[in-house]
């Protein structure tokens, strides 16, 4: 499998799994986070705004894997969004303590699939995928060809 390929996987992966639980957490507000049903109506509010955005999220991801040819600079901001995300999680971690484990599992999960994300967009612009018509990402068209 060329790291094209696996980058559009994962990236596809990313798009349905984000619109998924963005709206998971739209409707289910408190319920849907582990340890916080009993948070009150500020975090449910909270949390239901940052599911729509997380859905939101989902789509420029969908958005970006549907492309031909993927443009990578979007996959690797979208891949920095999601590091930061897992960042801000080190950082609740150090100011407020350990949270419930399914929090944990998110933020190995944040901060390993990002790097291998950020890896298989690197430096791909030159790399075919079969059935992706024009120039692939970065590449240019020849003088004179359409």
């Amino acid at each position: 499998m060329t790291k094209v390929k696996a980058l559009r996987g994962l990236a596809w992966a990313m798009g349905y799994a984000c619109v998924a639980i963005g709206l998971f957490h739209v409707l289910l507000g408190n319920s849907a986070i582990p340890g916080a049903g009993s948070a009150g109506p500020t975090v449910d509010s909270f949390g239901r705004f940052m599911g729509a955005v997380f859905a939101g999220y989902g789509l420029a991801w969908l958005w970006a894997v549907r492309q031909s040819p993927m443009p990578l600079s979007v996959i690797r901001v979208l891949t920095g969004v999601f590091l930061l995300g897992g960042v801000g999680r080190l950082l609740s971690l150090a100011v407020e303590g350990r949270p419930q484990w399914f929090q944990i599992l998110l933020v190995v999960v944040e901060l390993g699939l990002s790097p291998v994300l950020l890896w298989l967009a690197a430096g791909e612009e030159s790399e075919p995928v079969a059935g992706e018509e024009g120039p692939v990402a970065g590449e240019e068209r020849a003088p004179g060809k359409a």
